[in-house]
């Protein structure tokens, strides 16, 4: 019996998290290969395979990375505008894409990627949500879905940045941040969440006028549970991912990663990670590795473009909240047939 072919991926974007996951493909994945990639810039994508394998072809049109006929499937790692039509083009091309998340800028851009999903008729799409495959997270699902503790009553969920990037606006707290905790809510209850109210405390000293930040939004359920998360992107000692589940007959919270305990100057305590990248490093690798086990199989895992859009209706709503400063529905298509199916 001959072995199985490797998956040949092709990447789109060598920004930072498209080389990171370029280089954990190629270290840390087994059963896949990336023969190509691509960027709006050829000299950024030439100094990324330089790093990790000069052999790696380059395309300097993403589209016909996508079309290349050695290529079995995509990863979409470029800016957040430029998602829908590559990921369009992969349903076309009847190819896997894992797609970092937004799935696209808006809601109805979301919708559009689920109706060409659906018109195909199997689903091919996987969207980057990575805390799905965190340990931590996983280990936190699983105790709720045992049944130990009980019916899910609360989440409690923090976001904490050490600092932001200057292109940040306000909107991106929920866009680009708080739009992790939504999916990993959904994730985790196995509910969609139907409505939302999102308050403005009182801003950091710490940051430009106009920035609101922090923020902190109140999602309820159709179930009935209530989640609430503090997202706070200047918080300047560090990166900070929390959450708490609060059910029926007890509660399970997540670990904070520790390395050392460090005793100095008057001091007794834990480092604090710089930013996601570390303290996900396994959710990363778990989720890439589950990808290319499920593209080789033909099936999709993680979130798939109904989570997608679904997480960006409920930012959209969050956003409308923090213009009326009032609670908010959550507006969604009829769900497809196509995702009525448990996923794999």
């Amino acid at each position: 019996m001959s072995a199985q072919k490797d998956l040949n991926v092709g990447i789109i974007g060598c920004g930072m998290i498209g080389t990171d996951h370029l280089r954990t493909l190629t270290e840390a994945v087994s059963g896949s290969r990336v023969w190509a990639v691509s960027d709006a810039d050829p000299a950024r994508a030439a100094q990324a395979v330089e790093q990790v394998d000069p052999t790696i072809k380059i395309h300097t049109d993403p589209h016909a990375l996508i079309s290349d006929p050695d290529i079995d499937a995509v990863l979409v790692a470029s800016t957040e505008e430029t998602h829908e039509q590559f990921v369009l083009a992969c349903l076309a091309a009847a190819k896997p894409v894992l797609c970092e998340k937004p799935l696209a800028p808006t809601a109805e851009a979301c919708l559009r990627v689920v109706e060409a999903e659906a018109q195909v008729g199997r689903k091919l799409v996987q969207i980057g949500y990575m805390r799905r495959f965190d340990p931590s997270y996983v280990e936190m699902k699983r105790v709720l879905d045992s049944g130990q503790l009980g019916e899910a009553l609360f989440l409690h969920a923090v976001h904490r940045n050490a600092g932001y990037p200057d292109r940040y606006e306000s909107d991106a707290l929920i866009t680009a941040t708080g739009v992790h905790d939504i999916d990993i809510a959904r994730w985790l209850l196995g509910d969609e969440i139907v409505s939302v109210t999102t308050r403005n405390p009182k801003p950091s000293a710490l940051v430009r006028d106009g920035f609101q930040d922090p923020q902190f939004l109140i999602l309820e359920t159709a179930g009935g549970v209530i989640v609430d998360v503090e997202i706070f992107v200047n918080a300047h000692y560090g990166y900070d991912v929390r959450c708490e589940l609060v059910a029926e007959r007890g509660t399970v919270s997540l670990v904070p990663p520790t390395t050392a305990s460090i005793r100095h100057s008057g001091v007794d305590g834990h480092p604090v990670l710089a930013d996601a990248r570390p303290r996900f490093a396994a959710a990363f690798r778990d989720e890439l590795q589950a990808w290319v086990n499920a593209a080789t199989n033909k099936q999709v895992c993680g979130a798939n473009a109904w989570d997608g859009y679904a997480a960006a209706a409920v930012a959209e709503a969050c956003l409308e909240s923090f213009g009326n400063h009032t609670r908010t529905d959550v507006r969604l298509a009829p769900r497809p047939s196509l995702y009525t199916e448990d996923d794999k």
